[in-house]
């Protein structure tokens, strides 16, 4: 099983650690696209900040984070575990899981990454601001970047499991798994229900999806198929109603009452 997420606008930044070295993360086949990224970024957030704050829709009142950008290549790093911050990351909370947990979620989780493509939570990564919807000098559009590069990836960390995707819509757009893989992918949407009345709500939405993440790497289930995936949902606790498979796969539906 492999358990896809977003990313958080919002990171801790490390005031120790080594620098960066792309050769080190997993998935070393997006190396390449990698530092295409990396490149375009750091050269951009180098030279006019006020350019780059506005290309990158970074705001005036934190021009810190365009010096955070223009020094990737020399700032300290840490664990993508402890580097990713926010709702998602707050209901998972990486930090407090069992040591079972930790190691499943080694092997399990991906982080999808405007920078990196694919990060596993221990690989060290410096903090970064790069938004999924940006277009960089140089390299166009990160999302349309990704989707020409990340297939492979995808599939050699997906080997022959379950896809589980909790991604965004945004970085859903990084890479759509292809119809060959369609009886293997499920896709989770939450839906929080008041008086009958159903509705997309995000912190709902992000926080349960760092809850589901943390109570499937502490259970240890590892199903195969989207109706299992349900199955063991519901043996956690969650409401979940299953659609109908399709060429991009089967959506879930977790409908919750209170955060």
């Amino acid at each position: 099983m492999l358990i896809l997420l977003p990313p958080s606008e919002g990171k801790s930044t490390p005031s120790r650690g080594a620098p960066l070295d792309l050769d080190a993360l997993t998935l070393p086949t997006l190396a390449k696209a990698r530092e295409a990224v990396l490149d375009a970024l750091v050269d951009h957030c180098s030279g006019d900040p006020d350019v780059a704050a506005g290309t990158l829709g970074i705001p005036k009142t934190q021009p810190e984070l365009i010096g955070l950008n223009a020094a990737l290549r020399t700032a300290p790093t840490a664990r993508a575990d402890r580097i990713y911050t926010g709702v998602v990351y707050d209901a998972l909370s990486f930090a407090t899981l069992s040591p079972a947990g930790k190691r499943r979620a080694s092997s399990r989780v991906l982080v999808t990454s405007s920078l990196f493509g694919l990060v596993s939570p221990a690989d060290r990564i410096p903090a970064y601001r790069l938004s999924g919807d940006a277009t960089l000098p140089g390299l166009g559009g990160v999302a349309a970047h990704w989707r020409a590069s990340l297939d492979e990836a995808a599939r050699e960390a997906l080997g022959g499991g379950l896809l589980v995707d909790l991604r965004s819509g945004t970085y859903a757009a990084f890479w759509r798994p292809a119809p060959d893989l369609a009886g293997r992918v499920a896709t989770v949407r939450v839906l929080h229900e008041i008086d009958g009345t159903r509705k997309v709500v995000s912190h709902f939405n992000k926080a349960t999806k760092g809850r589901i993440t943390r109570a499937l790497l502490e259970d240890g289930a590892a199903p195969r198929t989207p109706a299992a995936l349900a199955d063991a949902l519901r043996d956690l606790g969650w409401a979940v109603e299953i659609g109908r498979p399709g060429k991009a796969g089967t959506q879930l539906d977790v409908v919750v009452s209170e955060l």
